[in-house]
């Protein structure tokens, strides 16, 4: 068994991270949403829902350079975030704080990966901490507040991207709506011949152009290990777009 004291490694050890001994560990998810952003070295990037910083400080050590910060409504997560941020050597702000109020400085890019169950939609979580991270508490908290929270923090012009489940899609289309455009979707299959259960999308504030679908990333060989292309970003830090 892992020791919760201990931090794990991601990106081929170029990330150590310190998790809670409950509630979300780090996942895979959070690499991806990291190889999605297209920051440039001066750039900022915001990540909504930072947890204790995995997918913000993949970006920071795929592109040195970045005005990293993030938010979490969880306090130890926050308190392990600036912990992981001290542990890898990148200049963060890790800030407490509800998504659904939370308006900073503009920011050229924000990433979120929200929670993937929607309050009254699932059976409640033993975990207090995977409880609010879920939306248990937060009883009306839905995927369009975090679409509404990337809006307001955002620059024009800037980039909005997400993970999701691939189900809901269309929620995310809706909620963008006009205030974004430049759609890029990129699915995510399991397996080859398997139905994507997750998704990356991206979009542009205020762009017009036309919406596009990427040929996806097969996760898995037949045998359950991980296939060279998702090797490439998973531990060498490869981009997604």
């Amino acid at each position: 068994m892992n020791d919760p004291t201990e931090p794990i490694a991601v990106l081929n050890r170029r990330v150590l991270l310190h998790q809670p001994a409950n509630g979300f560990r780090t996942s895979l998810d959070s690499v991806m949403l990291a190889a999605a952003c297209t920051v440039k070295s001066g750039q900022s990037v915001l990540d909504l829902g930072c947890g204790v910083g995995s997918a913000g400080l993949c970006v920071a050590a795929r592109v040195p350079g970045i005005v990293l910060s993030g938010i979490d409504i969880q306090a130890d997560h926050v308190a392990l975030a600036e912990k992981n941020a001290a542990l890898n050597g990148v200049a963060a702000n890790f800030t407490c704080a509800d998504i659904r109020n939370y308006e900073g400085a503009p920011q050229d890019h924000v990433i979120t990966n929200p929670p993937y169950a929607e309050a009254g939609k699932h059976m409640p979580s033993p975990s207090s901490s995977k409880a609010l991270a879920r939306g248990h508490i937060e009883e009306d908290l839905n995927v369009s507040d975090w679409v509404e929270a990337g809006l307001r923090n955002v620059k024009n012009g800037g980039s909005l991207t997400l993970i999701h489940m691939a189900g809901e899609t269309h929620t995310i289309i809706q909620a963008l709506g006009k205030r974004f455009g430049a759609v890029e979707i990129i699915p995510l299959w399991p397996r080859a011949g398997v139905a994507a259960k997750r998704v990356i999308l991206r979009a542009i504030r205020n762009r017009k152009t036309p919406s596009v679908i990427h040929p996806g990333l097969v996760l898995h060989e037949a045998d359950g290990a991980y296939t060279q292309a998702a090797e490439r970003v998973l531990r060498d830090g490869a981009g997604l777009f």
